[in-house]
């Protein structure tokens, strides 16, 4: 089957469209180079995927070159191998060890053998044009920009970025989901998923200690915004962050593809609730969950058939009517979309039971909790006021 190599890039569009209306003038320049640089590029590499030596092998060997802040690929020069020592540039070690991170998780955790899961070299480009504010996947290799350095910094620094970016030739390489509408926001949301699995794994982080946050790294300290996406709560991770949490809340758009940047956050949230519910490392049950029912997915796949192919795949890994099933039932309910074949009354009580072992019900469930002391506490108090009056009178009759 051939496909469409994609450029995917990590800085989603509306954050560079919104730095455009910026009052400094260096900051709106590097955000329109970016985005002019990412045009060309998307319109250069939209090729298909059965070009010569678009996934050659090579056990998942790494390599990293270095652009020279040019744009030309074939111009960079050798930064560093895997037979060679550490680079001096600490940005070719960065990206060669979070290549390494990425490659790793796949094969322990997934037992896959790189990208393509047939060991595809991993080659990496540093320095990438000048102050070029994004990182991307084309579909062959790995690329990164330096950023501004006033509102972005060096794309290597970010692990979960990073990840992401490699997430997408996994993609490509399992059920090639179509880069628009809900399959494309799934696209973005099976990125991140893997994203910050790679990055709790590397920190050996369970679900609970994660902050669940893609690309914390990326911005400058002089920037409000404490990332790029935020899994636990999408359309939070700064201030005009457009992502919705709930499919009443889903945006229809002719942009940004249809929005696959913005509605991936209702499958980031039923992931997150997933694994709130399961507890533990999250790369475990339900990493396997969605990795399985990425597989088992097609290009044209949408949300509902994903939730209902997670439901069951929950089921037939683990047990039918298990933990990890009504875990994964639950956090679809909390999002919007009940499983098919469910009733719908027994999909909203599995529902609220997530909510309730989320942090978001957590801290619902401490407020009652808090409200309900505060109430005993006064008619405590109104009890002893009684008592009070009532000894008073006694003592006052003798």
């Amino acid at each position: 089957m051939t496909s469409e190599l994609r450029v995917h890039c990590a800085i989603p569009p509306y954050i560079l469209e919104d730095l455009l209306g910026s009052d400094d003038g260096e900051v709106r320049q590097a955000a329109l180079n970016t985005l002019l640089t990412t045009a060309r590029l998307r319109g250069e590499r939209t090729v298909l995927a059965a070009f010569t030596g678009a996934a050659t092998p090579g056990n998942g060997r790494r390599t990293v070159f270095d652009c020279r802040n040019g744009t030309d690929f074939a111009l960079a020069v050798l930064a560093r191998s895997e037979d060679g020592q550490p680079s001096s540039d600490s940005a070719a070690n960065r990206a060669f060890d979070a290549l390494g991170r990425t490659r790793d998780f796949f094969q322990r955790v997934f037992a896959r053998n790189s990208i393509d899961g047939q060991g595809m070299r991993l080659d990496g480009y540093i320095h990438y044009d000048d102050k070029y504010n994004n990182a991307f996947w084309d579909g062959r290799e790995m690329c990164f920009g330096d950023g501004d350095g006033i509102i972005f910094s060096d794309l290597t620094g970010s692990i979960s970025v990073i990840a992401h970016e490699l997430a997408h030739g996994v993609t490509e390489h399992t059920a090639g989901l179509v880069y628009r509408d809900q399959s494309g926001a799934l696209n973005e949301s099976m990125s991140d998923v893997f994203g910050t699995l790679v990055e709790q794994w590397t920190l050996n982080q369970t679900a609970e200690q994660s902050d669940w946050l893609i690309g914390r790294e990326v911005f400058t300290p002089r920037v409000q915004k404490d990332a790029l996406r935020s899994m636990k709560a999408p359309g939070h991770a700064w201030a005009r962050d457009p992502q919705p949490d709930h499919m009443s809340n889903y945006i229809h758009m002719s942009g940004d593809h249809g929005g696959v940047h913005y509605n991936s956050g209702i499958p980031n949230k039923a992931f997150h609730l997933t694994a709130a519910a399961i507890g533990g490392h999250a790369w475990e049950a339900p990493g396997m969950i969605w990795y399985e029912s990425l597989k088992a997915s097609n290009s044209e796949t949408r949300f509902q058939e994903f939730a209902d192919t997670t439901y069951r795949k929950a089921g037939d890994l683990y047990e039918v009517g298990g933990t990890q099933q009504q875990a994964v039932l639950g956090a679809w309910q909390q999002v919007g979309i009940t499983i098919t074949g469910v009733p719908a009354e027994v999909a909203k009580e599995q529902g609220r039971l997530v909510d309730e072992s989320s942090g978001a019900g957590q801290q619902d469930s401490v407020a009652a909790v808090a409200r309900q002391v505060q109430t005993l506490t006064d008619q405590v108090q109104e009890l002893s006021n009684d008592v009070a009056m009532l000894k008073g009178r006694v003592t006052s009759g003798r």
